[in-house]
């Protein structure tokens, strides 16, 4: 059991939904016990076993279906006859609970790891999060955490990294200061105009310098509206952990407010017999 709740672990914080079969009751032959696990990831089976042959197919088949519809859902108990419902000379039942633990698929892009990022870095890994952190200091990048959701990227042009994330991010800016944020912030809005978070630290003087120099750039005022400079709540002092609370706070708001987009509603399964399935 070691290893399942190792492999569980892994796969929620590299971000990847998985289904988690448990064999809840036998009755008469059947292939497997009670309390038996398996994890069912979008590709298939990815660890343990709840009863080989037909009856584990079947069982594979309905959590393939369960993520493959990309919403959250209550478990699901379900119980089959091994001859009448899969096909197998066994005369016995098994019930199977199945869970859905649906990883929302947010991701959060920090440029620069100073001291803030580095607090934030730590705040957000304990996260269903998944964190690129960008820096062109090789000092910095090693002093971060070791995490499998959390990416460390070296590079001298830290810009360049924009066009390797994607819209669904949301976009820290904690660069050394305005002259390597700018450039950043350039890249972004030109790659990502409608992304829903885009924020950099600093002064609301700073924020409206960066805003000016962008809508010169040709940033369109209304993207532009969405920037936050400063970021984080109104909370706390200067202490980089504090500074690091207020944002994720921030972060874990605009999260919420996208929950309805990325889960949707409760689904209504297809209820396909075993035999439908294969």
């Amino acid at each position: 059991m070691n290893s399942f709740w190792q492999d569980a672990e892994h796969l929620r914080t590299s971000g990847e939904s998985f289904v988690v079969i448990t064999v809840v009751q036998t009755k008469g032959s059947a292939p497997q016990d009670a309390g038996a696990k398996a994890i069912v990831i979008k590709s298939g089976l990815h660890s343990g076993t709840v009863g080989g042959g037909k009856v584990e197919a079947c069982a594979i088949i309905q959590a393939q279906q369960i993520l493959a519809s990309g919403v959250a859902s209550a478990p699901q108990l379900v119980t089959w006859n091994l001859q009448r419902d899969i096909g197998m000379t066994c005369g016995g039942e098994i019930t199977y609970l199945f869970e859905l633990n649906h990883l929302s698929a947010w991701q959060v892009a920090i440029f620069g790891a100073g001291h803030v990022s580095q607090a934030l870095c730590r705040l957000l890994i304990n996260l269903n999060c998944q964190v690129t952190c960008i820096d062109s200091r090789p000092d910095w990048i090693e002093k971060l955490p070791h995490a499998t959701n959390l990416k460390a990227v070296l590079t001298g042009d830290p810009k360049s990294v924009v066009a390797k994330l994607s819209a669904k991010h949301l976009f820290v800016i904690m660069t050394q200061g305005h002259a390597t944020d700018l450039p950043i912030l350039k890249a972004l809005f030109t790659a990502y105009p409608n992304a829903v978070y885009v924020g950099a630290i600093g002064s609301k003087l700073k924020g409206l310098k960066l805003k000016k120099e962008l809508l010169a750039f040709g940033v369109d005022d209304t993207a532009l509206q969405k920037f936050r400079c400063p970021i984080g709540l109104d909370l706390g002092t200067n202490h980089p952990y504090e500074i690091a609370i207020s944002v994720s706070a921030q972060l874990l708001q605009q999260r919420d407010q996208l929950l309805p987009l990325v889960l949707g509603n409760d689904p209504k399964f297809s209820q396909s017999t075993p035999a439908e399935m294969l």
